[in-house]
Parts: structure tokens; C-alpha cells; sequence
């Protein structure tokens, strides 16, 4: 489940890059696209829990403890962490993501954020947080390796120097983001993380418009409607799947399963706005989606061999959020 969870999430992160271009196209400022799609989102969520109070409670892990038993002070330092996340590391992610989509293209962009997978694993296993195993590093550079012949098989990519910089800032920070995500991610029920993540953005955003002078809201139908994609498909349903899906995979398997979205917005780009897949795109896509299919197979097997009764040997499994975790022992560790 953790996979598929992860390529929805995918999916639906994969759209944001279209919804966005078509947005700027109706005359949606940056400011007012970031903070349009983290407040409704934040309004949204809100209404679920409500609506839901069973999503509130988190479902007790084999290894992390249940989450109602946590002493006050840890649970208020959760709850901060969650609400920081979004005030510092979606917003500015968010942000660094929009403006640098404002300067290039769209599939250029995306390859250059998409050198995060490469940074969460490698920054995972300085941590100590993960292992680099044989097969996980050949699903990283088939995965790597697909998407590279996807966004470079697109002809007519602009390059702009400060474009470039803000897209790799934005790969950086959501690096950061997915690491600290993971410390987090199995204590609080998806959907409230996500909202405290959400919340956390649209107070930072909205402090930043208010010491600015405020956005520009005056936006027509189409433009609101685009919005509200980014705001429902791209944000909330993207945020809910990620989280649940990083909860049963750990960071690198979500970083690599992930390596789908540009698939799909270079897809949804040949479709809505007429760009034609190249055969060299299409061979990518086929690599990126081959290691997505062994990235599967491979938790289904530990599973299976985490289901003998006895207790496990190796220690260090103490810190695994989840027996069918990609085989990960090690303890782990969530996109524009």
C-alpha cells in the first residue's frame, strides 16, 4: 500500500507544475497562488477532521510506540515541529518551486528538483538514518536514469541562471523537509500532520503579504479555478498520500517512488499544452517505472519474512516505523 500511496501522491504533485504555468497564463500572481493554495488547504483539512474525528488519532506502531501515550511536553514539541514544517520548510520550498517556474520551464525545473532523491539518500546514510543497499542503489540510478531521459528527451528548454538556482534550493530545502518530515510522520495521524503542515505555510505566507503590502487577489473565474486544483488535487490530496505513504516506506523508497511525477507532468504537458513525447522520454519512463515495480516487489518480501514471530535479532530495528519497510533495519526518516 505504501508504494501506491506514494505514486498517487506522485501523480497528483506531478499536475501542480501544469495547473501552475495555466494559472500564471489567467494572471495569478506567485503571492497569491502561494497563499490561495495553503489556506484553502488548511480550511480544507480542517473541515475533514472535523467532519472525520477518527482521522484525528494515529494508529499505534510496532516500534514508535503509541501515539496517545506521549508525555505532554513530547506532544507539544511534535505538534511545533509539524506547524514548523510548513512555516519554514513547505513555504519556502513552495516559494523557491513558483518563482523559479516563473523564470523557466516547466520540465527543466522539474529535472533539477528532481536531484533530491539522490540528496535525501545520500544525506540519509551520512545520518546514519539509512543503509544503501545493492538494490536500492540500482532502483536510485534506473529511477534517476529514466527520469533524466524524460526531461531531457523535451525539446525547447529555456535556461535561466537564476532559475536554475532557485529550482536546486528548492531540491535542497525539500531534502531538509522530507528528513525532518520523518521524525514526525509516526506520531501524528496523516491528515493532521497535513493540516498543521498547511497551516504552518499559509501563516507564514500570510505574515510575509502583510509586511509586503498584501497580494493582489483579483483574479478571474479561470484563474480561481486553476487554484483551486493546486489547492485540492495538487496540495491536499498530494499532502494526505505523501505522508501515508512515507509512513510505510521511509525516505528514500518515497523519494524514489516519487521520481513519477515528472513522468506525469511531462505527459499532461504533451496533452493539455501540446508538447510531444520524444521515444527517448518514453524509454524513461519505462526505467522509471521498472524501478517502481521492484521497489514493490521488495517490501512485499520482508513483510512476509517480518511476519515470523520471533522477536528480531538485529537491534537497530527498534527505530523502524513499519516491518515492511523496503528491508530497512536502520532507523529513517515527505514536494513543491
Amino acid at each position: 500500500m505504501g508504494p501506491a500511496l506514494c505514486l498517487a501522491s506522485a501523480a497528483c504533485f506531478g499536475a501542480m507544475a501544469i495547473f501552475g504555468k495555466l494559472a500564471y497564463d489567467a494572471g495569478v500572481s506567485p503571492g497569491a497562488l502561494l497563499l490561495v493554495r495553503f489556506t484553502l488547504a488548511a480550511a480544507l483539512l480542517g473541515m475533514v477532521l472535523l467532519l472525520r474525528p477518527g482521522l484525528r488519532r494515529a494508529e499505534p506502531g510496532p516500534h514508535r510506540g503509541e501515539a496517545g501515550r506521549q508525555p505532554a511536553t513530547t506532544r507539544g514539541r511534535v505538534l511545533a515541529t509539524a506547524v514548523g514544517l510548513g512555516a519554514i520548510g513547505y513555504a519556502t520550498q513552495a516559494s523557491l518551486f513558483f518563482s523559479a517556474l516563473q523564470l523557466m520551464d516547466a520540465s527543466l525545473l522539474s529535472l533539477i528538483l528532481y536531484t533530491y532523491p539522490v540528496l535525501v539518500t545520500v544525506a540519509a546514510v551520512l545520518l546514519g538514518r539509512d543503509r544503501l543497499t545493492p538494490g536500492r542503489g540500482a532502483a536510485l540510478v534506473a529511477a534517476s536514469g529514466g527520469t533524466l531521459l524524460v526531461l531531457l528527451g523535451a525539446g525547447g528548454v529555456s535556461f535561466h541562471p537564476l532559475g536554475a538556482l532557485l529550482a536546486f534550493a528548492s531540491a535542497l530545502t525539500y531534502t531538509v523537509y522530507i528528513l525532518v518530515a520523518d521524525t514526525v510522520v509516526h506520531r501524528l495521524a496523516p491528515v493532521v500532520l497535513s493540516a498543521l503542515v498547511m497551516v504552518g505555510a499559509a501563516g507564514a505566507l500570510g505574515a510575509r503579504a502583510l509586511l509586503t503590502g498584501g497580494v493582489d487577489l483579483d483574479v478571474e473565474p479561470s484563474g480561481w479555478f486553476w487554484l483551486a486544483c493546486i489547492a485540492v488535487v495538487s496540495t491536499v490530496v498530494a499532502m494526505l498520500t505523501f505522508f501515508a505513504g512515507l509512513k510505510r516506506t521511509g525516505p528514500s523508497t518515497a523519494a524514489i517512488l516519487s521520481t513519477f511525477e515528472p513522468v506525469v507532468t511531462t505527459a499532461l504537458a504533451a496533452f493539455i499544452l501540446g508538447e510531444s513525447l520524444a521515444p527517448v522520454q518514453l524509454v524513461g519512463g519505462a526505467l522509471v517505472l521498472s524501478s517502481v515495480v521492484v521497489l514493490q516487489l521488495r517490501p512485499t518480501r520482508t513483510h512476509r519474512r517480518n511476519q515470523d514471530p520471533r522477536p528480531a535479532a538485529d537491534p537497530d530495528t527498534r527505530a523502524a516505523p513499519d516491518p515492511a519497510r523496503d528491508g530497512n533495519a536502520e532507523p529513517t526518516t515527505v514536494a513543491p
